[in-house]
């Protein structure tokens, strides 16, 4: 499909991109927008601001975006991969397990990522987001290579999807405090869930949100992200069909949304499925506008300092992790950040920032050097 993959690398030059714009974020890039948002309305909760900020439980913003849209995204490039292995002679049971193997490697690296070297394994949150990356794209992958109908598959993403809201909708925890809410933080199931079964420490104060339960959900947001990648892998359709064909599905995810919010309300937290919904309605959305851009009408050149970032996903999510970039931004620019009004000092830093880690990309891409995960 020339026109729709890298030609030296037989990956989708918008998938990169768009990983690169997702992973931004963490970089710094949220940083900078947070503080151009006090700039601009005199105060951090102006609407810009508010969106580089996690809602506190119900509701959604665009920093709720960056960790469904990197599980869509890892739905996305298996077809590609699978079809690649497949050419290599690889049989479904290796690749099976070569993804056992990726789904264990992801869940110690989100071990490493929670501390795990200092060795106080009764402290330790065993929960991660790597964990919930892995088990959302190794579920979404069994399903790919064992269903190969893809309405079959359809019924079963949309069945976790209902299965799960039933849970959340009509069960409330038993260890609840009187008249807590099914949807609330200390009623909802999925935290009784994790009580009884997750050991170490949770990242919230009932449950963990990459908790067990909501695996369930997470897996079909990863399904719907293999359905945009066969799509796109179709050789029957014109770029321009599939990006309007990605768009549609884009609009239709928002309408169930808002129909299903009375009785779904979009929580992040417990990964509720309007939250999936949403999620879905922005990856799609997303994923059009680059696979458009960048794919069919090859605008290409753009995407490098995106794609840098988007080739390295993980390495980026563990660097600023394990080395403080900010120390090291500070050590080059601080003297020139002093000089700067007090206003810009924080603006500048996180260009810093910014610019720091992706300088560290580049040494490595240039050296073709990539985490594979």
């Amino acid at each position: 499909m020339a026109e729709s993959i890298n030609d030296k690398s037989g990956r989708l030059w918008s998938l990169d991109a768009l990983r690169g714009f997702d992973m931004m974020f963490l970089m710094g890039f949220g940083g900078i927008i947070y503080e151009l948002s006090a700039l601009i309305y005199g105060t951090y909760d102006g609407w810009l601001g508010l969106q580089m900020k996690h809602v506190a439980w119900e509701g959604f913003r665009q920093h709720d975006t960056i960790f469904p849209l990197f599980i869509f995204l890892s739905g996305v490039s298996f077809p590609f991969s699978y079809a690649a292995a497949a050419a290599r002679g690889m049989g479904r049971g290796a690749v099976m397990l070569k993804a056992a193997k990726r789904l264990v490697l992801l869940f110690l690296l989100g071990l490493l990522y929670n501390g795990a070297l200092a060795l106080d394994f009764d402290k330790i949150r065993y929960a991660s987001v790597l964990a919930r990356i892995g088990c959302a794209w190794y579920g979404a992958a069994i399903l790919y290579m064992l269903v190969k109908n893809v309405r079959a598959r359809f019924v079963i993403a949309v069945t976790m999807l209902l299965a799960y809201w039933a849970v959340c909708f009509f069960l409330t925890a038993p260890d609840a405090p009187p008249n807590s809410g099914t949807f609330s933080e200390a009623g909802c199931f999925a935290g009784y869930v994790d009580r009884l079964f997750l050991p170490g420490r949770f990242a919230g104060k009932y449950f963990d949100p990459e908790g067990f339960l909501s695996i369930f959900p997470s897996v079909s947001l990863a399904m719907f992200g293999m359905f945009a990648g066969e799509l796109v892998a179709r050789k029957d359709l014109s770029g321009n069909r599939k990006a309007f064909v990605l768009s549609s599905i884009a609009v239709v995810s928002l309408v169930i949304t808002f129909v299903w919010m009375p009785w779904c309300p979009v929580i992040k937290k417990i990964w509720t499925p309007t939250f999936i919904t949403a999620s879905a309605a922005y990856s799609f959305a997303l994923f059009a506008v680059f696979y458009w851009i960048v794919d069919v009408l090859k605008f290409r050149r753009w995407t490098f300092p995106l794609r840098v970032i988007g080739m390295n996903a993980v390495t980026v999510y563990l660097l600023y992790r394990i080395v403080s970039i900010s120390s090291i931004a500070k050590f080059f620019f601080g003297g020139v950040i002093s000089l700067s009004p007090d206003a810009l000092s924080s603006l500048l830093l996180n260009m810093a920032i910014l610019s720091v880690g992706w300088l560290i990309l580049l040494f490595l891409y240039r050296k073709e050097t990539f985490l594979r995960v």
